[in-house]
């Protein structure tokens, strides 16, 4: 039985991996030239539907300002265990944000979209300033944003 139980324990540890699998994904924004303060932007992966999925990154320190980025509050990220851990400074007229991301394989040529929501204090704010694919055909093709963002590119 100790047998068994050592090789079924053995091929879980092998198999399960393999099952839950995740790409490294760089997504990369690029903000026009604008004047005033920092952009707080969400970037977050939604399904085809547009329904709020899941978190990848927000940028702007103070949470109190998070309200403004407004499809992804609507959509449940505007709540601290969605983002914990996944928030850096805003970023600055003309400037780009560049992370790296582990993306579950199955989201990858499945529907799924990556969405960036963008505010600017005293100005306006922007549902949906840029959306792209999460698709390998996709991949590394820049995506023009609406407001504040130039481009948007994710790359698999």
């Amino acid at each position: 039985m100790k047998k068994i139980l050592a090789t079924l324990g053995l091929l879980t540890a092998i198999t399960l991996p393999a099952l839950a699998q995740a790409r490294e994904v760089t997504i990369t924004a690029e903000l026009n030239a604008y004047r005033g303060d920092g952009a707080y932007l969400a970037i977050y992966v939604t399904d085809a539907a547009g329904q709020y999925q899941r978190t990848l990154h927000v940028a702007g320190g103070k949470s109190k300002y998070y309200k403004h980025l407004l499809d992804w509050t609507r959509g449940g990220g505007n709540k601290s265990a969605e983002y914990d851990g996944l928030t850096g400074a805003s970023v600055s007229s003309g400037d780009k944000l560049t992370f790296k991301v582990d993306i579950d394989d199955a989201l990858i040529d499945a529907g799924y979209l990556v969405r960036l929501d963008s505010a600017v204090e005293d100005q306006r704010e922007n549902r949906v300033d840029a959306e792209a694919p999460l698709s390998t055909t996709g991949s590394g093709t820049a995506v023009v944003g609406k407001g504040y963002v130039k481009t948007l590119t994710i790359t698999l």
